[in-house]
């Protein structure tokens, strides 16, 4: 039994006074610990003995990404670096990451939290996970590594990419659960169906996230690989995979409310909203001793439901993310914000400040093709130099974004001028239509 697993039935008073004590210990400890924290809430005249009830929740401050990136590399930290057992981080706007820190205590509740996850939908000791997500400095693959271990299951740390091998180690090892993006199980199950592979493979379900996906790539993915496919949600800011996860009757992420505080509010006014109202998630994490966030704004949109599950869980249901308040993109599991390509083009200084990024879903996978202007004398010049400024560009975006793209130069004037904010990405992928 997972020490925490009862937390998940607790009555509505219960499970509130579990979380405003463990808000008021968190606000605490930021207050004593974290400069940024204690200059925000004195600029907003509130001192931790003020928080007397989850209502006074919003008199925190937010925390924002640009938070994050202003206090580079560990600003944000609760803790001595000599108690930081981990760091992971996602990637930023210009090439600087968003850093975490974790304690000995943090991932051992992270593990715990994530087998939790695991036990919602039947999976037990007897599984074999395959986790195909990218390990390192992204969350995903030890997240649901070690969340796999402490379920007591057997795991293979495939990590991400070489297909052919992935599949190799499916049909050899037995693989009864995939972990991954959605597009690149899409990706897999086409594979599998086109070797013929599917009758020889032990595959019963799968944990999909990172990116977003609609119900209609749920029922593809099930119908091809004959699986009950599972929808995680998570954040490197907040914890990573695990902060809310499905129940076997698929009717939204459960959000584990004994870890994280949830809310919903008015992403142009920052007010929150009445129950079952869309708009952006603010999160806050309730046990995380390293790197402990308050009112941190995720900005994916969303709506909450706290009508009653069948399966019997207090927990606040979470509808997929409909989409995001910023400009930021998931490309394959990967953060990518137009910026970065600026930022690159920029320091080139070889090109006219015109750019596009069209992303489009081919063969089940995400694309990204970046179109660039030149100016009329370099395109009317020998096609050998256009070449390699497409290559030396292509490297540069490569490098920074940590995926692979495709770089388009186009004439002058190619590129729809805008009187307003310029319009810098067209996406095709129309996730989230059904």
């Amino acid at each position: 039994m997972i020490a925490s697993q009862k937390n998940e039935f607790l009555p509505e008073k219960e499970l509130r006074e579990l979380q405003l004590s463990r808000l008021q210990a968190v606000v605490k400890r930021v207050y004593e610990r974290v400069p940024f924290y204690r200059q925000a809430m004195d600029a907003k005249g509130v001192k931790p003995e003020d928080i007397k009830s989850l209502d006074d929740l919003r008199r925190l401050p937010f925390t924002t990404k640009q938070d994050l990136r202003d206090n580079y590399p560990f600003g944000l930290f609760a803790v001595p670096m000599q108690e930081v057992v981990r760091i992971h981080a996602s990637s930023g706007t210009t090439g600087k990451p968003t850093v975490v820190g974790y304690t000995a205590n943090d991932i051992a509740g992270w593990a715990e939290l994530m087998a939790r996850c695991f036990m919602m939908v039947g999976l037990s000791k007897d599984d074999i996970f395959q986790i195909s997500y990218g390990y390192g400095l992204f969350t995903g693959g030890l997240g649901l590594h070690y969340g796999a271990e402490r379920l007591g299951a057997t795991v293979i740390p495939a990590s991400g990419g070489n297909t052919r091998r992935q599949l190799m180690l499916m049909e050899d090892f037995g693989t009864t659960v995939l972990c991954c993006t959605p597009s690149y199980a899409a990706y897999l199950a086409d594979e599998i169906n086109a070797a013929g592979l599917r009758p020889k493979l032990k595959l019963r379900a799968g944990i999909f996230g990172a990116e977003p996906w609609t119900e209609n790539m749920r029922r593809e993915l099930e119908n091809k690989l004959e699986i009950d496919a599972f929808d995680i949600y998570g954040l490197s800011e907040v914890i990573g995979p695990g902060v809310a996860f499905e129940c076997i009757h698929k009717n939204g992420m459960h959000i584990m409310e004994d870890y994280f505080l949830a809310e919903i509010i008015d992403p142009e006014t920052g007010e929150p909203l009445p129950e079952g109202e869309k708009g952006e998630l603010v999160l806050t994490s309730l046990t995380k001793e390293a790197f402990p966030v308050i009112r941190y704004r995720t900005r994916d949109i969303t709506r909450l439901h706290r009508e009653p599950c069948p399966c019997g869980r207090t927990f606040v249901r979470m509808e997929k993310v409909t989409g995001r308040s910023d400009d930021m993109l998931i490309i394959r599991g990967v953060n990518v914000f137009p910026s970065q390509v600026e930022s690159v083009l920029l320091e080139m200084g070889e090109t006219e400040p015109h750019y596009l990024l069209v992303v489009d879903r081919k063969n089940n996978l995400d694309e990204l093709e970046v179109w660039v202007e030149v100016s009329e004398k370099l395109f009317s010049d020998e096609v050998k130099r256009i070449e390699e400024l497409e290559r030396k560009i292509h490297h540069g975006i490569t490098s920074t974004l940590g995926i692979n793209v495709k770089v388009k130069l186009v004439e002058p004037r190619t590129i729809p001028r805008s009187e307003g904010k310029a319009k810098r990405v067209v996406d095709k992928r129309e996730l989230f239509k059904e």
